[in-house]
């Protein structure tokens, strides 16, 4: 049986920071963030949105009438969880309407979740053929106003509907997977923005790349050559290409490195044009690919996920016969109409944002123009609302 991703579909704020401002502000070359990080512009999230919002917001594009009734299976990644105890998946259940019947969870490990729910959606829907599971990665990349890490943030959220026969990419069943405990970004329980070692974490996902890789080509008895291409979690875009670089750097075949160079480049435009989404990176970068129209049906593709702390799993897809007609322009189309914002406005945004609190407060609702909003907080309960 063929499973794999039936629909795919992304959300951000409608604001965003140029680098080139941020990086005049904080007296750095722009070629820094531009070159030296990959990055173009860096969504700015509203205090209005969440990981839930965000959530619904994406995931409103592709759960139609229809999908509301059939969804049984609903798994949330996300490491920005707005509740210590209740799933980010009921939330998400109770805003776009989806059936009571379906069940849903919360999957946290970093950037990883999302993959997660990927295995286990494969599992459940071996299971029962007719089930279509949504999958969510939303969350928002906090690191702190002159942090080092300020440069990585943004935020936003991938929806995708897994079933079987997809009409995007059929998921292979075999993958290579590490696992280590280690500290190269963490967020305690009573911060809301990460702390994270930066040079450690960057030579620790092209280790686990490298490593999961050369794995999975040895198990599978495969050839680098085999791939139409390899994509990453973007953290910043630049990662991928150094990670990429470590695998294709001593290629004899050139045709093989140019190819999966160019692929390379097609995938992170989007990751470029939104900054860190953390579980929904490695998504995004599959969207970005297949929105090239570059891929042939049938075509292989590589698929690295990382989550700090950390996690690493390689596994891969292949195109489905006619993805381009469910692939629109929608996406670049939102990201072309959003409002570039000041460094000071970002900054008065960010220190905005509702800290955990006893009491009642509002958010800024009213200037947002999504869909789903978060109103803000009364009697210790999150007020969410649909405006359109």
């Amino acid at each position: 049986m063929k499973i794999g991703i039936d629909k795919m579909s992304f959300f951000t704020s409608d604001l965003y920071l140029p680098m080139e401002d941020l990086a005049k502000a904080r007296n750095e070359d722009p070629n820094k963030y531009l070159i030296g990080i990959g990055q173009s512009k860096q969504a700015v999230i509203r205090n209005s949105q969440d990981s839930v919002t965000l959530a619904a917001n994406a995931a409103l594009k592709i759960v139609d009438d229809s999908e509301k009734e059939k969804i049984d299976l609903i798994l949330f990644g996300t490491e920005s969880g707005v509740d210590s105890s209740k799933s980010g998946a009921i939330y998400l259940q109770s805003l776009l309407g989806i059936n009571s019947a379906a069940s849903g969870v919360e999957l946290k490990q970093a950037c990883f979740g999302l993959t997660a729910g990927i295995q286990m959606a494969m599992g459940h829907i071996a299971l029962h053929p007719e089930s279509r599971v949504l999958l969510v990665g939303s969350d928002i990349a906090r690191y702190g106003i002159g942090t080092l890490g300020e440069k990585t943030q943004g935020g936003g959220a991938m929806a995708m509907i897994m079933s079987a026969n997809p009409h995007l990419l059929e998921i292979g069943t075999e993958s290579a997977h590490l696992t280590k405990d280690i500290m190269d970004f963490w967020r305690p329980l009573n911060r809301s923005e990460a702390l994270v070692d930066g040079k450690y974490s960057s030579e620790e996902f092209i280790n686990f790349f490298k490593e999961t890789f050369e794995n999975y080509i040895e198990k599978e008895n495969e050839s680098i050559a085999n791939f139409a291409a390899i994509i990453f979690h973007l953290p910043y875009t630049k990662m991928g290409l150094k990670a990429l670089r470590s695998v294709i750097e001593d290629l004899e075949d050139q045709k093989v490195k140019e190819r999966l160079l160019e692929r390379f480049e097609e995938s992170r435009y989007l990751n470029r044009e939104v900054g860190n989404l953390y579980t929904g990176s490695l998504y995004l970068s599959l969207l970005s690919l297949l929105h090239a129209h570059s891929l042939k049906a049938g075509e292989q593709i590589g698929l690295f996920s990382y989550g700090s702390g950390a996690e690493g799993e390689f596994f891969t897809g292949r195109v489905v016969e006619g993805y381009e007609k469910y692939i629109t322009d929608e996406t670049v189309a939102f990201l072309e109409r959003r409002t570039p914002v000041s460094v000071t406005e970002y900054e008065r945004i960010y220190r905005s944002f509702m800290e955990p609190q006893i009491d009642d407060c509002e958010t800024e609702f009213e200037k947002d123009p999504a869909p789903f909003i978060l109103k803000g907080q009364k009697q210790q309960q999150r007020i969410y609302e649909k405006q359109q």
